[in-house]
């Protein structure tokens, strides 16, 4: 680990395992604002200070929230300096407590042989009960598709069994959304400025964002007796013309004072992925991935 300046970022925090490497902003966020091989892209969105709503500022990158999505509470600007230490592997993030909702969070990032770990946790300060669910966001950089499978099941079975959940400004007819038989696939387009969102119950764990032949694999879990938010959602996928984010959710928790609640994702990158389109031809070129991130 060492400090590095990185675009408008004096004071940033670099992890490296040799191979692949990630930028941590420490002045503001925190965001995880680079994310890829060395020397190669940036698979994260790095946005800058300038896009936000009110006080808070996109920036870019990973970040944490809890959900549901509300305002002013979510929006809780974090601009403020963070507090950074060491651990085996990584480091821990701390910035300060929200003084509008209680609410502190906390980023453990490792870094091991190609494999992320990325543990959000989220404390509650205040002096009442808090009904939340930690909400880990990744803005990643233009231009590339985000795969996401349905839940699988017996295609016999008489009941429902999976959750989809579309926002008041989403289009179900957009150009950039293919929804296969087995995935759902976003392509972000930086000509297209309405935003498009859908949430569903992600059981398999796992999305994929694939761009000039490197992929990003994020892995998180799926509690099937949980109770989500946003109508039973564990994935939740947003763009618009600057961003998409791929975001994992936990279940509802009622979190009492002094308490804290986490949130686990791991990340794996591969390079040499180019599908041509078909669903064939992701499952082809991503179920060796899973695989190797399944295993790992």
């Amino acid at each position: 680990m060492e400090q590095v300046a990185y675009g408008p970022w004096s004071h940033c925090l670099r992890l490296t395992d040799g191979r692949l490497e990630l930028v941590i902003t420490t002045e503001v966020g925190p965001r995880i604002i680079r994310c890829g091989f060395i020397g190669r892209q940036n698979l994260f969105g790095d946005v800058g200070p300038d896009h936000g709503d009110g006080d808070w500022r996109l920036y870019g990158g990973h970040r944490l929230w809890h959900s549901p999505e509300v305002r002013p509470r979510t929006y809780a600007p974090d601009n403020d300096p963070v507090q950074s230490c060491e651990i085996e592997g990584g480091v821990r993030l701390q910035p300060p407590t929200e003084p509008t909702t209680g609410i502190r969070k906390e980023l453990d990032v490792v870094l091991d042989e190609g494999h992320v770990e990325v543990t959000h946790r989220l404390y509650n300060c205040s002096l009442w009960p808090v009904e939340l669910a930690p909400w880990a966001l990744t803005v990643m950089a233009q231009r590339g598709l985000v795969v996401v499978a349905h839940p699988e099941g017996d295609p016999d079975d008489l009941l429902p069994n999976r959750t989809l959940t579309l926002w008041p400004y989403t289009d179900m007819a957009d150009p950039r959304v293919t929804w296969g038989a087995r995935y759902i696939t976003i392509r972000q387009d930086p000509s297209r400025a309405r935003r498009f969102k859908v949430g569903l119950n992600a059981e398999a764990g796992w999305a994929a964002y694939l761009l000039d032949g490197d992929c990003f694999l994020k892995r998180f879990p799926y509690v099937a007796s949980g109770c989500y938010p946003d109508a039973g959602c564990s994935c939740e996928l947003f763009t618009n013309d600057l961003i998409l984010e791929v975001e994992s959710l936990g279940p509802l928790t009622q979190l009492a004072p002094g308490c804290c609640l986490e949130h686990v994702e791991h990340w794996h990158l591969f390079e040499g992925i180019h599908p041509d389109g078909t669903e064939a031809s992701l499952d082809s070129v991503l179920s060796p991935c899973l695989e190797v991130a399944l295993a790992g």
